[in-house]
């Protein structure tokens, strides 16, 4: 399910797409992407951040190149079949199911964050993506939590707050908590 969601969301924006069709005629560092693409460097590492992690493209010595194969693989096994719709676990009483069915879309990705006395359930969904004895820096959770919403920042800060995710007070590193679930 995530692996289609990664694959859904890399594909669903428009730079992403015109970084997949410039990697398509040829390899790329990240300073000529950000120039041909008249990105910011800070946008052309996060877009091209995203596209590697979902394996669509791959670095070696700075120079990005589109994994063709794996675009393809990707896109026969998440968009052949039938059209799966977002069930929340039979395991999670009614309210927390309820809870997920009204604020997250068919794919899994938060349609609309919901107020504070509402959020736990999104929560919890959110840290089943994070490891115990690992740990993140900003732009991994960032990366992470965008999968499901562009509010990266909200969420994060969200999950700090809830005792979920810590941090270093310099923001630098977050991990998960023990009694975070």
């Amino acid at each position: 399910m995530n692996e289609m969601l990664d694959y859904v969301k890399a594909l669903s924006d428009p730079v992403r797409l015109q970084i997949v069709g410039l990697l398509s005629q040829g390899n790329a560092t990240r300073e000529e992407v950000a120039a041909r693409l008249n990105l910011s460097p800070k946008d052309s590492l996060t877009h091209l951040g995203f596209l590697e992690f979902v394996g669509v493209v791959s670095q070696t010595d700075g120079v990005f190149t589109l994994n063709n194969d794996k675009l393809a693989t990707l896109g026969k096994e998440n968009l052949v079949g039938d059209n799966k719709k977002f069930v929340p676990p039979a395991n999670l009483d009614e309210a927390s199911r309820k809870i997920l069915r009204d604020y997250l879309n068919a794919d899994g990705t938060i349609r609309q964050v919901p107020e504070q006395k509402k959020i736990k359930p999104i929560l919890d969904y959110l840290l089943q993506n994070f490891e115990f004895d690992r740990t993140y820096t900003e732009r991994e959770v960032n990366i992470i939590i965008k999968r499901f919403n562009e509010d990266s920042a909200g969420l994060r800060r969200d999950l700090v707050d809830a005792g979920m995710l810590a941090r270093e007070s310099d923001g630098s590193k977050y991990w998960r908590v023990q009694n975070g679930k």
